[in-house]
């Protein structure tokens, strides 16, 4: 912890920085420049990562509790919306997002977890960064489609207002939404398939409801995905879907997690 402790500090000031200017613009008192955001929220991830790295253990050992996974998770999300910055107009969502991934990385340095040791076990750190990282993405796709619910629904009665206003088009933010299914949906698909290769059992006691709710969130994402190419999905009915298959990977890692590690300890 006081290795890391530095860097978690560090990246915690850039994150507040990065949401404290787009505050500031949303609130019409800064220009918008979304390449200092990006610097900022640049300096965050590389100061995140190094804190990470070291709390977590690796590469001899993966320490990865409910605290940790969160952090890495929220690190993943805000990565993501970095690179999307490039190409569509997502940096506003930082206000809410950078805040989060300081908190949890916070909270993580105070977690107390046993550690897994790595040395030959390629497979399961394959199986584990292909979980989380689809974990984020759908994670980020339920906000995306809360964010979408509430345009659609304010477009509708023409009330336009707050965070809501400076989002990107409706059918950008749509876009968007199935990008991130997709992508979640192949990292899950990874995930998965990992599992049933390098894991000893996935139909054993202590993991038998998390590989059946990641699979029943693999099909109801696949269904919606299906339904999207072949029926036109869209709208409150994609957002529906999402929110229900993300309910089960949360039930499926973090349910497990919290109940083993704050429950039954």
């Amino acid at each position: 912890m006081a290795a890391s402790l530095p860097f978690t500090l560090l990246a915690a000031a850039f994150y507040i920085a990065g949401a404290s200017w787009v505050l500031l613009h949303l609130a019409r008192k800064a220009p918008a420049k979304l390449a200092l955001v990006r610097l900022l929220g640049l300096g965050a991830l590389l100061a995140h990562g190094l804190a990470l790295y070291g709390h977590i253990g690796l590469p001899e050992v993966l320490n990865l509790g409910v605290l940790e996974a969160a952090s890495l998770a929220n690190w993943l999300i805000c990565a993501f919306i970095l690179i999307t910055s490039l190409r569509h107009p997502t940096l506003n969502l930082a206000v809410l997002l950078f805040p989060l991934a300081a908190i949890t990385l916070l909270l993580s340095q105070f977690s107390m977890t046993s550690a897994l040791p790595l040395e030959g076990r390629n497979g399961l750190f394959f199986h584990i960064v292909a979980s989380l990282s689809a974990y984020s993405l759908f994670a980020l796709a339920s906000v995306q489609g809360i964010l979408l619910a509430i345009q659609n629904h304010q477009l509708k009665h023409r009330q336009v207002s707050g965070l809501l206003s400076v989002l990107p088009p409706l059918q950008t933010m749509e876009c968007l939404l199935f990008e991130l299914l997709f992508a979640g949906q192949l990292l899950l698909s990874l995930g998965i398939l990992s599992g049933f290769i390098f894991l000893d059992n996935m139909f054993a006691a202590g993991m038998l409801h998390k590989t059946l709710l990641s699979l029943a969130a693999w099909v109801t994402f696949g269904l919606l995905l299906l339904g999207r190419w072949r029926f036109g999905w869209r709208g409150l009915t994609a957002v529906r879907w999402t929110l229900g298959g993300s309910l089960l990977l949360l039930l499926a890692y973090f349910g497990s997690k919290f109940v083993l590690q704050f429950i039954l300890a």
